[in-house]
């Protein structure tokens, strides 16, 4: 079973489609919302996890961009900025994935970007703005 992290742009008037029903009931694939800023007439989006066989992945996206709805991998939207963090490690006590860890005996913080779902709970923490995500 292949999975991939998306984030899901959704163009206005496209929010009334049920994009997530047909992902689910005519693809068979297994979707899980991880986080959504949807209204009706308005733009929005969606981060989610789809799982299920490769070749239903690749339908699912081809309907996905058939509707009108855009995507990219969840790893184009979420940076770490390496060069910007002092390792004081406020972040990884919030992360709720442990996407970010500290490597030990080293002591320094690491990011696993398959892990990140990007719920944001590290930039208010992060004085020094080592995380940025753009959508």
């Amino acid at each position: 079973m292949a999975s991939e992290k998306l984030v899901l742009n959704f163009p206005r008037g496209i929010v009334r489609e049920p994009v997530v029903y047909r992902l689910v009931k005519d693809y068979d694939l297994r979707v899980n919302i991880m986080r959504a800023s949807i209204s009706p007439d308005e733009a929005g989006h969606m981060v989610v996890e789809i799982s299920g066989d490769k070749r239903k992945l690749e339908a699912g996206r081809k309907y996905i961009e058939s509707v009108g709805v855009t995507w990219q991998p969840l790893s184009k939207d979420v940076h770490w900025r390496q060069d910007r963090c002092v390792h004081c490690t406020a972040c990884v006590s919030v992360c709720p994935t442990s996407a970010l860890s500290v490597k030990r005996p080293e002591m320094v913080v690491q990011f696993d970007e398959d892990k990140c779902i990007g719920c944001e709970l590290c930039i208010p923490v992060c004085g020094y703005a080592a995380v940025e995500i753009q959508f």
